[in-house]
């Protein structure tokens, strides 16, 4: 199996790592910044640093050839735990099905962004 490296329009990371990497049925994400697309500069409301986190995952899910559904696992990295509930709402609107939802978990980060993210997607081919 041949890994291919997965690089989005709407960032790069600084360091000569892809955004992704895809291995077989298996899509991993490098640490996910919530950047406005195409700059380094973090909105300060956490709702639109959180929308930026999922248009950079989407992005990554289709240069990989994968779609939501196939998201097995998201973990959240927040700089204060009391917002982990404002993580929902995206949540819900990106997988609405109670029955079909990714994992997720919520971690407390020191320093850096309020939020970043990454993510384990399968695809079935």
């Amino acid at each position: 199996m041949a890994r291919r490296s997965i690089d989005i329009d709407s960032f790069a990371h600084v360091n000569p790592i892809p955004a992704a990497s895809r291995v077989g049925p298996l899509v991993v994400s490098s640490i996910i910044p919530p950047f406005n697309p195409g700059e380094r500069k973090i909105p300060h409301d956490f709702a639109d640093c959180v929308r930026n986190i999922y248009l950079h995952m989407g992005q990554m899910l289709d240069a990989a050839g994968a779609r939501w559904e196939h998201v097995a696992k998201i973990t959240f990295y927040v700089n204060d735990i009391e917002l982990r509930e404002q993580l929902n709402d995206q949540f819900v609107e990106h997988f609405p099905d109670p029955a079909s939802r990714p994992a997720r978990y919520t971690a407390l980060a020191s320093g850096g962004p309020k939020v970043s993210a990454e993510f384990i997607a399968y695809i079935e081919d």
